[in-house]
């Protein structure tokens, strides 16, 4: 395990996120590393232009969620 991966695990645990949605997630990740970078940018992108992190986040996510239904199939 990297110390990237141990480090994001352990904020989403901090955050309150389920053990099993965290272990989903870092499944996702692996499959596609870039499409999360890709969403991590522009989610920063729009809390630079002014959005409160939860809308913005919701937004960028809402954009890629086809993509990322299909990678957990």
């Amino acid at each position: 395990m990297s110390i990237k991966t141990f480090f994001m695990k352990k904020i989403m645990k901090m955050k309150g996120v389920p053990p099993e949605q965290i272990e989903m997630i870092m499944k996702l990740m692996d499959r596609d590393p870039e499409l999360f970078k890709k969403i991590g940018k522009e989610i920063k992108q729009k809390i630079k232009e002014g959005k409160e992190q939860t809308l913005a986040s919701m937004e960028v996510m809402r954009k890629y969620q086809g993509e990322i239904v299909k990678l957990m199939r």
